[in-house]
């Protein structure tokens, strides 16, 4: 089965294809400071460079957060219209685990993967490296950033993520080291965005009511 996985949880939007679980191809782009959406025209080069079209997919994953707010809904609109249009599943992946995924050597280990959350804190989630598989340890929770080098000692766990040691990116590439979750309905699925968007923020402190949606 060829399925194709994306990510956009920071401002790096990342692709990738694979054929039954073997990677094909991969590439990533910037999500921000450009004139036109890049995440869409990469998903259908990296497929078509896998030498493949949309019409081969037999399945989408796709990041679900935490991470940047705008990035993770446009990679989502992509999963979700991809899905739709070829009648096929999408199961959400942690961005999270993608940044152990994508990087982490296959031998084992435990990592504190953290994905920065602006406000002095950061989005983090312990991972376990068994091989080729990489397993959750807890939920995904808000840590304050001066905190990270604490939870990492207690745990024995590497800190991992951008701007942190070894500068490890969030990435697709590393999909097929994650667990499959169930697929999503798709009429009702939204990424994990970890916290409301600052424009939400600021209307429900201005208004004193939550933002209809």
């Amino acid at each position: 089965m060829i399925t194709l996985a994306l990510d956009a949880c920071t401002y790096v939007g990342t692709v990738a294809v694979f054929e039954d679980g073997r990677l094909l191809r991969a590439g990533e782009t910037e999500m921000r400071g450009r004139e036109s959406e890049r995440l869409f025209p990469l998903v259908l080069a990296v497929i078509r460079d896998a030498g493949h079209e949309l019409a081969d997919l037999g399945e989408v994953w796709c990041g679900a957060g935490p991470g940047s707010f705008t990035s993770l809904r446009i990679a989502a609109s992509i999963a979700k219209g991809v899905a739709v249009g070829r009648g096929i599943a999408l199961r959400p992946l942690s961005s999270l685990g993608l940044v152990v995924a994508a990087n982490a050597p296959a031998e084992r280990g435990r990592y504190l993967a953290a994905l920065d959350a602006l406000r002095g804190q950061h989005y983090v989630q312990m991972f376990d490296c068994q091989g080729d598989g990489i397993v959750a340890r807890g939920e995904p929770a808000l840590a304050g950033s001066d905190r990270l080098d604490g939870i990492a000692r207690e745990a024995s766990a590497r800190i991992v993520g951008p701007g942190l040691h070894g500068g490890w990116l969030p990435h697709a590439r590393g999909a097929n080291r994650l667990p499959q979750a169930s697929p999503v309905e798709l009429a009702a699925w939204e990424p994990d965005y970890g916290r409301k968007a600052e424009a939400q923020s600021r209307w429900e402190a201005e208004h004193g009511r939550s933002l209809p949606v």
